[in-house]
C-alpha cells in the first residue's frame, strides 16, 4: 500500500503564498517549475541565514559566556540576536527600498507624469529592473510631447484655410461680396488645402499603426516620372518654373506600389516647385543604381537652412520662409520606407536641394 507524506492535497498550510495552487506540482527555482518571485526567494535567504547564525551563536554562547564569568548566557544570546535582526533589517531595507521607489514612480506615470525616474541601485535584478522603467518612463514622456507638439501643429493648420472660409462665405451670405467666380475661389482654394491636409494626416497615420497597404507591381521608372511631370506642369507654368523630365529610358522597373509612389514623388515635386523663384526649374529623373532605381527631384531654389535641414523628414517642420504644411517630405520619407528604400535630401544655400530616393528593382522583368 503507497503512503503520501505530508499535509493531504486539499489543506493547504496557512504558510503557504495566497494565489499559488497547493500541492505544488513544481518545485521552485529556475529549473523545470518555473522562477520563485524575488521577493519570495530573498526573504527565504534572509530567514535561513538567521536561522544558521543564530544557531552558531548559541552554540558559541556558552564557552564566550565562561570567558566573561558574570555575563548570563541568556543576557548574551538576547545582545547577539538583536544585533543579528538589526543587520539584517537594515540589509532587507536596502532591498526593499529600490522597490519601494519604483512603486511610487509606476504611480506617478499612471497619474500621467511621465518625468518619473528611479535611481539605479539595489541587486541586479532591481538595478535592470529600475533602468527598464526608466527608459520606457523616457519613451513615454517623448511620445507625450511629440503628441501634443502634433496637434497643435494640426490645430495650426486647419485654422487658416477654416478662417478663409468662414471669412468668404459669411461675407457673400451678407452681401458684402457677390457670389461670382472671383469671391468663390478663395473658399475652393482653401477647401483643397484641407482635403490635402487631411489625405496626409490620414497616410501618417497609417505608416504610424503599421496599416499602410502597398500593392506592389513592376512599374516603369520613367512612365512614372512622366505622369508626375504632367501632373504639376499646369503648377510648374503658374509659377514660372521650368519643370524638366530626364528619365533614362530602359530602365528595369521598380517593384513599387505605383499610387503610393506616385504619391511621394509628388509631394517632392510640389515642395520643389513651391520653393523655387520665378524663372527657376525644377528637372525630375531617374536612373538605375546598381540593384536599385533611384529617383531624384532638384530644384534651383533658395536651398535648406543648415539648422533645419537634419530636421526635414520630421513632421511640420518648417524653414521661416515655408509656405506648405511640413508634412510632404514626411510622408514621402514614410512611403519609400515602406518600400525597403531609402530617401536622402541634400541642400545647400543658395544652390538648391536634391532629394533622391532609392526603391527596388522588380523580379519580374
Amino acid at each position: 500500500m503507497s503512503r503520501r507524506w505530508g499535509p493531504p492535497p486539499h489543506d493547504r498550510p496557512p504558510w503557504w503564498p495566497e494565489g499559488r495552487s497547493w500541492p505544488p506540482s513544481r518545485r521552485w527555482g529556475r529549473g523545470r517549475y518555473g522562477p520563485a518571485p524575488l521577493v519570495l526567494r530573498f526573504g527565504c535567504i534572509f530567514i535561513a541565514v538567521i536561522a544558521l547564525v543564530a544557531v552558531v551563536t548559541s552554540a558559541a554562547v556558552g564557552a564566550l559566556a565562561g570567558r566573561f564569568g558574570g555575563l548570563p548566557v541568556g543576557t548574551f544570546f538576547a545582545v547577539v540576536l538583536v544585533l543579528l535582526l538589526l543587520v539584517g533589517g537594515r540589509g532587507m531595507r536596502r532591498f526593499t527600498r529600490p522597490m519601494d521607489d519604483l512603486i511610487d514612480a509606476a504611480g506617478r506615470v499612471e497619474r500621467g507624469d511621465y518625468s518619473a525616474s528611479i535611481s539605479e541601485y539595489g541587486p541586479p535584478q532591481v538595478r535592470s529592473v529600475a533602468r527598464a522603467f526608466n527608459a520606457m518612463s523616457a519613451r513615454l514622456k517623448a511620445a507625450d510631447e511629440q503628441r501634443r507638439g502634433f496637434l497643435a501643429d494640426v490645430v495650426h493648420e486647419l485654422r487658416t484655410p477654416l478662417a478663409v472660409i468662414q471669412a468668404q462665405t459669411e461675407a457673400i451670405s451678407d452681401g458684402v461680396y457677390p457670389a461670382d467666380a472671383e469671391h468663390l475661389a478663395p473658399i475652393v482654394d482653401a477647401t483643397r488645402s484641407l482635403e490635402v491636409l487631411v489625405e496626409d494626416l490620414r497616410a501618417l497615420a497609417l505608416t504610424d499603426t503599421g496599416s499602410l497597404v502597398l500593392n506592389r507591381e513592376p512599374v516603369d521608372p520613367a512612365e512614372l516620372v512622366r505622369e508626375t511631370v504632367a501632373t504639376f506642369a499646369a503648377r510648374a507654368e503658374a509659377a514660372g518654373v521650368e519643370l524638366v523630365d530626364q528619365a533614362v529610358e530602359g530602365l528595369p522597373p521598380a517593384d513599387v506600389d505605383p499610387v503610393r509612389m506616385r504619391g511621394a514623388l509628388g509631394n517632392v515635386v510640389a515642395n520643389g516647385i513651391r520653393y523655387t523663384p520665378r524663372g527657376g526649374s525644377v528637372t525630375v529623373s531617374a536612373q538605375r543604381a546598381g540593384e536599385r532605381i533611384a529617383i531624384s527631384v532638384s530644384d534651383t531654389g533658395p536651398g535648406i537652412a543648415p539648422d533645419v535641414l537634419p530636421r526635414v523628414f520630421d513632421r511640420f517642420v518648417r524653414g521661416p520662409e515655408s509656405k506648405g504644411s511640413g508634412l510632404g517630405l514626411a510622408i514621402a520619407h514614410d512611403i519609400v520606407a515602406a518600400h525597403g528604400g531609402e530617401i536622402i535630401v541634400a541642400s545647400s544655400t543658395p544652390s538648391g536641394t536634391t532629394v533622391r530616393m532609392t526603391v527596388p528593382i522588380s523580379a519580374v522583368d
